[in-house]
């Protein structure tokens, strides 16, 4: 398992020039992509890679922020000697995505932000910050069964007791002392998204689970409405991991928006 010299644990599959470049959330890894890289790796030269804190990759170097984040990506891709790369981003992985392409607009051949959150309501805003000092205070174990109900469905749930098993694995795996900052981020880093400035005008697919209530069709549609020619993608009954979950259908949009936008 390769390192870059900051410490960022990386993985690449698939031998062709176009590049997808895949960012995962808030206490997974790398391999929460592992439903998408087969079906991505046979057109596409795909990178997934541990973000600070995760997976086998450093601590993050100072405060987490999306731009301490978003940096990583960029001297990943230097390292790999990289120019450009479609960039897509689930959860907080989709505002590392939104960061990168409003600081390196001209890396982003295309970006997708999936199930990832924009402004939030009062609720919402009180139901996530509790959740980040319950985590801060217990770490992810006080945390990490509820997410799972949000995250799936209850007959997945169920029905799949493996994969519960490993995302359970994945989340518990987090240092508290560090998960929680980079936890805080997806309460701090919205505000920055909002109205991008500069605009993103690279393609975009922006998408996410009826039933994903932590990152719910409105903000997708408010995130789609602030990028001119998005293309916002709603999918039925689905809660946040979708990915997992249901991953013919969630690989058969990112596919067909890939084949779109390489075909203008």
């Amino acid at each position: 398992m390769p390192l870059t010299a900051q410490g960022t644990a990386y993985e690449s599959f698939g031998h062709e020039d176009r590049v997808i470049a895949l960012i995962h959330g808030l206490g997974l890894n790398r391999h929460s992509w592992q439903w998408q890289v087969p079906a991505l790796a046979q057109s596409h030269r795909v990178i997934t890679f541990d973000i600070y804190g995760h997976g086998q990759s450093a601590e993050p170097p100072s405060t987490p922020n999306l731009t301490l984040l978003s940096e990583q990506l960029a001297a990943l891709l230097d390292h790999l000697q990289i120019a450009s790369a479609s960039i897509f981003g689930f959860s907080l992985g989709g505002m590392i995505a939104r960061r990168f392409t409003m600081d390196h607009h001209e890396r982003v051949e295309a970006l997708g932000i999936l199930h990832s959150a924009h402004e939030r309501n009062r609720p919402a805003e009180e139901s996530i910050k509790a959740r980040v000092e319950q985590a801060a205070k217990d770490g992810p174990a006080a945390t990490v069964e509820a997410a799972l109900q949000r995250w799936f469905t209850d007959s997945f749930r169920l029905s799949h007791p493996m994969i519960m098993a490993q995302v359970r694995d994945w989340i518990l795996a987090n240092r508290k002392e560090i998960y929680a900052p980079i936890y805080q981020v997806l309460v701090d880093g919205v505000a920055e998204l909002v109205a991008p400035n500069p605009p993103i005008t690279a393609p975009t697919l922006v998408m996410t689970g009826q039933e994903d209530h932590g990152n719910s069709p409105a903000m997708s549609r408010a995130i789609a409405a602030e990028i001119p020619g998005a293309e916002l993608v709603i999918l039925p009954g689905l809660r946040h991991m979708a990915l997992a979950e249901a991953p013919d259908i969630f690989n058969a949009k990112l596919l067909s928006f890939m084949a779109r936008v390489q075909n203008d």
